[in-house]
């Protein structure tokens, strides 16, 4: 897999801090000195589960540094509000995840500072380039990435098998997967569409072939509704309108229920959602019942990441380099993945670290191999696309757009509605936009 960052390349770094956020005078805070020995108390701010059992490990295993964590809420609970408010009044924490389409915002706005000269370049050098260009903006190094998880989908083997299918290869395959899933049991859907994931229209427009932001000229490219991404919308609204998906909110408790009684019996998620759907249909006897699978294709073999966290060291940092230091047990050491345990089922960037976390999951939950899937899905991911300088105005223009899919709206008039908002947003920001 190669992914290429090319957010900030030749005359694009013209206005750097400009194309990325519109409101900052440089692309990221100052670097500060490294330091031998870090010693002191820091603050961690995390979303994920079980980052307090991979605080209190990193706290018992050495006696310079402690590190108090607090959880805060996911991205749409308004954690990144929280983050963001708290770093401009100068109360942020010293360490603090960010996703991967979330990262360049918080880089423009200074919110973060370069770690180059804080976590050593034999680090640094051991992420493959196509994750390290995820973090990296000017040839500086703003995070650490934690995971890399590719588009993974889910289904009850049980189902298929019993409509006589096979794992489908291709989106037709789907749809035709679907189809019988329906006609066996016309209670049953063989997957669900998800308004409220806008990171999964991202991804799959990703796997697609599209590309929503780009710089060209010393402007900001915008492609949210391009040929392939419409390609994929009218895919999924023409599931819609045949009733063959079940339009619900996930991690709603409708798509909690559906998918413990047998209503829904696919996911289209990533390697961390096989901890979510164990955890949510264990109680039903589903253990063994589901395999996991790359995701189906448009004819040739490609995939996506869908989401991903790197983590950082933030500008109100007054311990950078103790942060540092706990910044890179939590993304490359193997005792915080062990200390982590099961709670998730990480793909993880760091070399060496997926096996640490295949060996803590409950893999044998799932029919298959599961990591071994998501090899494969991870291999898959096609190089190109990037991150805009502030996803929150496509995020929350598509999330609002796709509320009413299922009720009269459609997947392609939500893509309409969110590239006309992502371009007035940039601009409004004072950018140079092209479409």
């Amino acid at each position: 897999m190669i992914l290429r960052n090319r957010l900030l390349t030749g005359a694009a770094l013209v206005t750097a801090g400009a194309l990325l956020a519109g409101c900052s005078t440089g692309s990221g805070a100052a670097a500060p000195s490294p330091e031998e020995n870090p010693s002191g108390e820091i603050t961690f701010w995390s979303a994920i589960p079980g980052m307090d059992l991979v605080t209190a490990a990193f706290n018992e295993s050495q006696d310079d540094i402690t590190v108090t964590f607090e959880e805060i809420p996911n991205s749409a609970g308004g954690g990144y509000a929280k983050l963001a408010t708290a770093i401009a009044a100068g109360d942020g924490p010293d360490v603090a995840g960010f996703e991967y389409a979330q990262l360049p915002q918080f880089v423009g706005a200074g919110s973060i500072v370069a770690i180059d000269d804080l976590v050593p370049a034999s680090t640094l050098d051991e992420y493959s380039a196509g994750i390290r260009n995820l973090v990296t903006f000017e040839d500086a190094t703003y995070a650490l990435p934690y995971d890399a998880p590719p588009l993974v989908m889910y289904y009850r083997q049980d189902v298929l098998d019993a409509a006589g299918l096979e794992i489908p290869t291709t989106w037709d395959e789907f749809r035709a997967a679907a189809e019988a899933v329906r006609a066996a049991n016309p209670n049953a859907y063989l997957a669900s569409f998800n308004p409220n994931e806008p990171a999964v229209q991202a991804a799959l427009s990703w796997q697609a072939g599209a590309s929503w932001f780009s710089v060209e000229d010393d402007s900001w490219k915008i492609g949210v509704n391009d040929k392939e991404s419409t390609k994929v919308a009218e895919f999924w609204q023409g599931l819609i309108d045949d009733d063959l998906v079940k339009v619900q909110p996930s991690f709603s408790d409708e798509w909690t229920a559906d998918m413990a009684n047998g209503v829904t019996n696919g996911v289209l998620g990533a390697s961390w959602s096989a901890a979510g759907i164990k955890s949510r249909t264990e109680a039903n006897g589903q253990a063994g019942k589901w395999v996991a699978a790359a995701p189906p294709t448009w004819g040739e073999e490609s995939n996506a990441l869908y989401g991903g966290t790197s983590f950082a060291v933030t500008s109100n940092s007054e311990n950078p380099a103790a942060a540092a230091e706990f910044l890179e047990f939590v993304t490359t050491d193997p005792a915080a993945v062990e200390a982590r345990g099961e709670v998730g089922s990480a793909y993880l960037a760091y070399p060496g670290l997926s096996e640490i976390a295949e060996g803590v999951f409950p893999t044998d939950y799932f029919a298959g191999d599961l990591y071994a899937v998501f090899d494969e899905a991870y291999a898959a991911v096609v190089d190109g696309w990037q991150w805009g300088p502030n996803f929150d105005v496509t995020n929350t223009a598509l999330k609002d757009s796709m509320s009413t899919v299922g009720a009269g709206g459609s997947v392609p008039d939500a893509l309409d509605v969110s590239q006309k908002a992502t371009v007035d947003g940039l601009e409004d920001l004072g950018l140079s936009v092209t479409e």
